[in-house]
């Protein structure tokens, strides 16, 4: 998004190296270079092989780079010796990093502005590696972006600016980080001016009253199972937290006893009072299938099988037959 929040003129004396990897790093790169600023090189993952083939799968950011003809680092180690002279050689006045890895001191002292992260949530909330994910896994309903100087310990440094984002009740974690990524691109622009004027105020985040601090730790695969036994609002949040990656997940229990690995994408959720078992599957075996918990139903709606392809649940239906006998598995 082109802001022109400064001459364009003045932008290019900034000497600026860009760090990050996925597609949530690309768009802030994108604000930067279409405002006129000049990245003198970007510093990316290193090519990894991938699928039957193990064709080398560059990053998001590489790609938009290549484009662009920005100079690519891909160091194996940030420690190198050679890279950071690489580094030094540049000259950079500033580091911006979006979505990459923890950087060694001897990395973020080399830029004379300092080192900026761009974090997605209104820290000291959420410090971690999913912040997104936990926010609506916890039902949070509101959350952000911040941006910060890094230092020793990850993400705690002075925070620079940060914009509060509302959540919607309904919203999954791939609609979040696309949102709080655009929000998050003009943040980073907003921050580079604001770094250049300088006449900057940071707050601690040792300032702000927190008492309740809530963590963002990566997300595992036993992170993604689906437990039962919980209310129907929790698990409501956690599938719609995790959609639609990594996904939460569950298994079909025939009444055979044979197991069905199935990932749930989107579902519904109902309170109400039953009778019913824990974990029992009511289905009419052609358009819906609810599961009982605690208080009241998950209605299923858009899931996955194991080595098939995601489909809506009426797909599903048409070539799974299923009835109210089987249930899913809660130990």
């Amino acid at each position: 998004m082109l802001l022109n929040l400064v001459n364009p003129q003045m932008n290019g004396n900034l000497n600026i190296v860009y760090m990050g990897t996925p597609e949530f790093a690309v768009a802030p790169l994108d604000c930067l270079v279409k405002n006129n600023y000049h990245i003198s090189a970007v510093v990316t993952t290193p090519d990894k092989p991938s699928g039957r083939g193990l064709k080398q799968n560059e990053s998001a950011v590489k790609k938009y780079a290549l484009e662009k003809n920005i100079p690519i680092l891909q160091p194996v180690s940030l420690k190198s010796p050679d890279f950071i002279d690489q580094l030094k050689k540049i000259n950079p006045e500033i580091f911006i990093v979006v979505a990459f890895r923890m950087l060694p001191e001897v990395i973020w002292k080399i830029p004379p502005l300092g080192t900026i992260n761009l974090h997605a949530s209104l820290l000291p909330q959420y410090r971690g590696a999913a912040p997104i994910n936990w926010a609506i896994i916890n039902g949070e309903n509101k959350t952000g972006v911040t941006t910060f100087f890094i230092n020793e310990e990850i993400d705690t440094g002075k925070i620079i600016l940060s914009e509060e984002v509302n959540i919607k009740p309904d919203e999954n974690a791939g609609e979040l980080h696309d949102k709080l990524m655009n929000i998050g691109s003009e943040l980073v622009l907003k921050t580079v001016v604001y770094i250049k004027s300088k006449n900057i105020k940071l707050i601690s985040q040792e300032e702000i009253d927190s008492l309740d601090l809530k963590k963002a730790p990566k997300i595992f695969k036993e992170t993604c199972r689906i437990n039962w036994n919980n209310k129907a609002g929790k698990i409501y949040n956690l599938i719609r937290g995790l959609s639609p990656y990594p996904a939460a997940f569950t298994e079909l229990l025939s009444p055979q006893g044979i197991s069905h690995y199935l990932k749930v994408f989107s579902c519904e959720k109902e309170i109400s009072k039953h009778n019913h078992e824990i974990g029992k599957i009511i289905t009419d075996s052609k358009s819906f299938v609810s599961i009982a918990v605690t208080d009241g139903f998950i209605y299923l709606q858009d899931l996955q099988l194991s080595s098939k392809k995601k489909m809506s649940i009426t797909e599903f239906l048409r070539g799974f037959q299923m009835d109210g006998n089987w249930k899913v598995n809660i130990s």
